[in-house]
This record gives C-alpha cells, sequence and structure tokens, in this order.
C-alpha cells in the first residue's frame, strides 16, 4: 500500500513538540515458550535472525505472534477512531498537536480537507502574533517551537498526500489501459516510451493480483500475473 512520504527530519521536529510525549506500548516478544512474548527480543543481527528462526520452526509461536500483531493493529484502530475531530481551525491545531508522530499520516489523509487557508492562516497568525509580542516568555518560546514544528509536518504531509492521490489515479488509469488492451504488448512498449512503468503500477497490480485470488477468480489473478511479468521485463530492459 502507498504512504505519504514525510521526511524524517520533521518527523523528528514533531516528536520534539512538548505536547507529543505520549508513548505507547511497543510489540514485544521473544522466543520463550513457556510464558509467550514477555520481554523484549534480543537486538542485533544476529538476535533478529534466530528469533526470526524460532517463530518459521515453530508454529505455536508464530501464531501467537500473529495473533498480537493483530491486536496491536485493532487497538491503533479503534483508538484512531475514538478520537473526535473538533470543528474550529484553532481546535484542530491542537488535536495534531496530540497526535502522535507515528499517527500523523493517517490523520493528515482524513483530514486533508480541512487542512486549508483558512486552517495554515489560523496558524499563521497566532505565530506572528507570539513572534513579534513586545515580551517573550519562556512558554510563548517553547509555542512558537511547537507551532513551528507541526506547520511544517502539514504542508510537507499536505503536499506529499496530494501528490500520492495525482500518482494514484494515474496508476489505476495505466493499468486500465493495459488490462482493457487488446494487445498487451503493443500497449506495454507505447508505455515504455512515456515513462509510464513503474514501481506503483507494480505495486496496484499486486493488489489487484491478491484480491483476485482471494476472491477465488484464478484466471483473472493467472492474467495479472502474466501482465506484471511483462511490466517487470519492460522496467528493466
Amino acid at each position: 500500500m502507498a504512504t505519504l512520504n514525510i521526511t524524517n527530519a520533521t518527523l523528528i521536529g514533531h516528536k520534539a513538540s512538548r505536547r507529543l510525549t505520549t508513548t505507547r506500548p511497543r510489540i514485544a516478544c521473544v522466543w520463550d515458550p513457556e510464558g509467550i512474548f514477555k520481554s523484549p527480543p534480543q537486538t542485533g543481527h544476529i538476535g533478529r535472525r534466530e528469533f526470526k528462526q524460532k517463530l518459521e520452526n515453530d508454529s505455536e509461536a508464530r501464531e501467537a505472534f500473529q495473533r498480537q500483531l493483530l491486536e496491536e493493529k485493532e487497538r491503533r484502530r479503534a483508538a484512531r477512531y475514538a478520537r473526535v475531530v473538533p470543528d474550529s481551525p484553532s481546535e484542530l491545531l491542537e488535536y495534531f498537536l496530540d497526535t502522535e508522530a507515528r499517527e500523523i499520516e493517517f490523520e493528515i489523509a482524513r483530514l486533508r480537507p480541512r487542512l486549508n487557508q483558512e486552517f495554515f492562516s489560523n496558524l499563521q497568525f497566532e505565530l506572528g502574533q507570539l513572534r513579534f509580542a513586545v515580551s517573550r516568555t519562556k512558554d510563548m518560546e517553547d509555542r512558537v517551537i511547537e507551532l513551528e514544528a507541526i506547520q511544517k509536518v502539514l504542508l510537507e504531509g499536505a503536499e506529499a498526500y496530494d501528490k500520492l492521490q495525482a500518482e494514484t489515479i494515474t496508476t489505476k488509469e495505466s493499468l486500465a489501459k493495459i488490462l482493457s488492451s487488446n494487445d498487451v504488448k503493443a500497449t506495454l512498449l507505447e508505455m515504455v516510451e512515456r515513462n509510464e512503468l513503474n514501481r506503483p503500477l507494480l505495486t496496484l497490480l499486486d493488489e489487484n493480483i491478491v484480491n483476485a485470488q482471494t476472491g477465488n477468480h484464478k484466471q483473472a489473478a493467472a492474467f495479472m500475473e502474466k501482465v506484471r511479468a511483462a511490466v517487470l521485463k519492460y522496467m528493466t530492459v
């Protein structure tokens, strides 16, 4: 699945905000057949390799690990939708400031229409008042740092989301062109010349293949696998 591309430096700035100090429990497990996953696994390449091998060789531990992953995924999903999105721009700003760094991409995607001129004007207005205040306190300086960090995160995030949406539309159109073509080879050659064969197209093909296989549409899945192989071939020529 495609994701937003917000730089690490930007997210670090977001996490540096004094509001973003809340931490969530991480998934932690260790090779422990008697008391499964009571402490974190060993760190380092050797530890990770041994842990992976033990998961591969023990179905019970593997199932327990997968179950823990699903539980964590469900917990995060429930936490996301339990949050109440406010109405006003100023309250929405506080909402984003209270968002965990790892959830910020999800919230940007969900609330992209709210990240409009009114929202950013409101943010910029508060920043201006704080920057040009006659006397500035430590709390005011912290607030400036906080607002500058979240402003950068949201601007970059909104830009990345818009770019992703545009690429998604283009990729879907490319896939539709291939699948509806009477001469797939000729279509792919045309797309090579236009530089329209790319990794997002392969990813979308993979998703469609999985969906076809899940729905027991074997013929469609087999056809798309052949298309994928041809796309990959022309991409690497």
